[in-house]
């Protein structure tokens, strides 16, 4: 019997909308991942964006847990010598909860151009309000992901 791989016809994206208030930035990540990656589909092929489009709302009102707010640092260097810098995880979530969610997110993609394609289908917010109304997103439901 031969593998069955899916056509790029036979792919159905979905918009989601996913509300981060009071849920745990990891716990977050992971769904998100999963979901961009295709990996609840049944047609899932690890060569192929088999995943979803999702919108992240209300990104400044995630959980981090323990004192990860404190220890944990986001780092980013210019090219030249002595020339990074870090920024606390507290620090982040309060000017740029943003970057914070899709760093996470970015982390648990393939470090492939699949992986930069799939992360191309991620939109994250800082606020409850998305401009992606057009695409008629359907909420996810949330409640199987623990909160903070």
């Amino acid at each position: 019997m031969r593998t069955y791989s899916p056509k790029a016809a036979e792919i159905e994206r979905a918009w989601l909308v996913i509300d981060a208030d009071g849920l745990v930035l990891g716990r977050l990540s992971t769904v998100v991942a999963s979901l961009l990656r295709g990996k609840h589909r049944p047609y899932f092929a690890p060569h192929l964006d088999t995943g979803d489009f999702v919108i992240v709302v209300n990104a400044d009102k995630v959980v981090l847990t323990s004192n990860k707010a404190d220890q944990k640092f986001a780092y980013r260097h210019s090219g030249y010598p002595g020339g990074i810098r870090a920024t606390s995880w507290k620090t982040l979530l309060t000017e740029d909860p943003v970057r914070l969610v899709e760093s996470a997110v970015r982390g648990m993609v393939p470090k492939t151009r699949l992986g930069r394609a799939q992360m191309g289908k991620l939109f994250v917010y800082s606020g409850p309000d998305h401009p992606h109304a057009a695409q008629q997103p359907v909420a996810y439901d949330t409640s199987a992901i623990r909160r903070g």
